[in-house]
């Protein structure tokens, strides 16, 4: 899983492609060129890490006047792509036409619903965003501290502004479910009791190098403590009594979107937009329990093979009980993921034509926010800051992390998934600035799911046990199916979502209850990665049955990872134009 606050709060994701753009069409040259610079004033986080050196000191703004310049801004934009012909474009530009237009679209149709009223989400409140920087900012001089103190000093406005939404949410109804609120509160009364002088929003200022000197590094420093003192940790600890005192008093029992005023139709467009496909939530749904009983058929068969003469549900409290599938302390599976991580490495080069420059390293989730957070995620880096991309290993609640599931999870997250195809993306810069900053979940975790299914090609998964792991990741994303559009769409309880993965999966308890709550608190997008690999999937096969013996799988990777994240239907169209060039192809 990509980091949630990269995703919503930043929109910070990056891609590009060794494409050729054609320059026929003025108009279209000019709306991008307008939209690119429009982007980087509202999203100074993606800006940033791009290297505009101005962006680097600017948080984005959360309220209501700046949703109002967007709305007006989006809407000349979606005048001016209707009126150029798309008949008249071809390749990459009809590709940016049609790209840019839904982007446009989604986002006029997003601020309709003014969702920045939800405030809070299951890792807490604005601190979390703070924390991603802190974790992904490397100073390289004296102009690079003054940007992050400037950040630091802008904290307090973010925090005031999404106060001020959460009470425009409690005024109108958008509020966030109980469960989501108690999960974010941990978060909220751990980030309240940091000392500043050890604040972990000051750890960017650890990595300014030896040519700075140390009198002006301990200037720096001090200014930096003196504003978390006097007006982060204020801001911490009131936005923590306005969350105790108000929000929870009047957090929604009802866990679905539905319960939400004019939830159906914002959940109908969640699911649009995260899948980027007009699959309907009930279709999504049926798709969900047909892919649980498929990957339960085989679970049954791996089961057997590890000669285990119990029951399945027998089998799944063996996993989750006997000490040989866990690790002995955190150092421990934190050395464990980082030598998986590593023999992922190796199988790269069979599967893939080109790999990115830019490494990855491997860290522990902080102490501050585990008992909240996923079992892992991928943090980008940027090659242009000179920030390495970070597999994020959760290494808390020792019991709720079994081994024989860590193989699936590093590729996923390390490579060949999410580092991988976005450092890819990174360092391919020849596309449009818009395309390098859009989200494209069903692409970005589709792929992280079908790097799954990689790593048995890659021999990823040495044991049975691993393949049983390998399955019950798989079946989880398949109950997020049936779980996520049972409580949001079909009015279901959390106890009914928690049924499909416990009956069917070797997920831990305390996992099963962090997951549930990140989908209450983010409707739609847990529906990505099935619908987006089995796209993958089904295009892999397409291409096989095509080219048959001309097939050649790191070609196919190529063609799928060098165009950049694009919505399911703009990637069909991609790959069956790569195979009428493959067919074309001297043999």
């Amino acid at each position: 899983m990509r980091s949630k606050l990269v995703l919503l709060a930043f929109a910070g994701f990056l891609a590009a492609a060794p494409l050729a753009y054609a320059q026929s069409s003025p108009a279209l040259q000019g709306v991008i060129a307008d939209f690119e610079a429009y982007e980087r004033r509202e999203n100074p986080i993606a800006a940033g890490q791009e290297g505009d050196r101005a962006a680097l000191s600017r948080l984005p703004e959360t309220t209501p006047a700046a949703n109002a310049r967007r709305r007006a801004a989006l809407e000349a934009f979606r005048g001016r792509l209707a009126a150029i012909p798309a008949a008249g474009l071809a390749g990459e530009e009809r590709t940016n036409h049609s790209f840019l237009s839904r982007i446009v679209a989604e986002g006029l149709e997003s601020l309709s619903f003014d969702s920045d009223r939800l405030a809070i989400d299951f890792e807490g409140g604005p601190g979390q965003a703070l924390a991603y920087l802190a974790d992904t900012t490397t100073l390289r001089d004296v102009s690079d501290a003054e940007a992050w103190i400037a950040r630091l000093d802008a904290a307090e406005r973010l925090y005031a502004e999404n106060t001020a939404n959460a009470r425009r949410g409690l005024a109108g109804g958008w509020v966030q479910p109980k469960p989501v609120v108690d999960s974010a509160l941990g978060v909220l009364r751990a980030e309240a009791a940091f000392e500043p002088a050890t604040d972990p929003l000051l750890k960017p200022f650890s990595t300014l190098p030896a040519t700075v000197a140390a009198a002006e590094k301990a200037r720096l420093l001090e200014r930096g403590r003196a504003i978390v003192a006097a007006e982060i940790a204020p801001a911490r600890r009131a936005y923590l009594r306005f969350i105790e005192s108000e929000y929870l008093p009047r957090a929604r029992a009802q866990v679905g979107a539905a319960s939400l005023p004019n939830g159906k139709r914002y959940y109908a467009f969640q699911t649009r937009y995260h899948t980027t496909t007009d699959l309907t939530p009930d279709q999504i749904h049926a798709l969900g329990q047909s892919e649980v009983r498929r990957i339960r058929a085989e679970m049954d068969g791996v089961m057997r093979e590890t000669g285990f003469k119990g029951t399945f549900p027998k089998f799944l409290a063996f996993l989750r009980s006997d000490p040989q599938f866990y690790a002995q302390s955190r150092e421990d599976l934190l050395e464990k993921a980082s030598e998986m991580a590593k023999r992922a490495d190796g199988g790269l080069p069979a599967l893939f034509a080109t790999l990115p420059r830019l490494p990855y390293t491997v860290k522990p989730t902080p102490r501050e926010v585990e008992a909240a957070s996923t079992t892992g995620r991928y943090y980008q880096g940027s090659p242009t800051l000179g920030v390495a991309g970070t597999y994020i290993v959760n290494t808390g609640n020792l019991p709720a992390r079994p081994l024989y599931e860590l193989p699936a999870l590093t590729v996923h997250e390390a490579v060949p998934g999410h580092h991988l195809q976005i450092a890819l993306s990174q360092e391919l810069g020849e596309q449009p600035w818009f395309r390098r900053n859009a989200n494209v979940t069903a692409f970005t975790e589709g792929w992280g799911l079908y790097s799954e299914f990689l790593g048995i090609e890659m021999g990823m998964y040495r044991t049975p046990y691993e393949r049983f792991g390998k399955l019950s990741y798989e079946m989880w994303r398949a109950c997020r199916l049936v779980a996520d559009t049972g409580m949001h769409w079909l009015g279901w309880t959390k106890e009914q979502a928690r049924a499909c993965f416990t009956d069917n999966s070797a997920l831990s308890a305390g996992n099963i209850e962090a997951e549930l709550n990140r989908y209450i608190g983010w409707p739609g997008q847990a529906l990505a990665y099935k619908v987006g690999e089995l796209k993958l999937k089904e295009l892999r096969r397409k291409a096989e049955t095509a080219l048959g013996p001309r097939f050649d799988v790191r070609r196919f990777h190529d063609a799928v990872l060098l165009g950049g994240p694009v919505p399911l239907n703009l990637l069909e169209q991609r790959i069956d134009g790569w195979i009428a060039t493959e067919r074309a192809r001297p043999a």
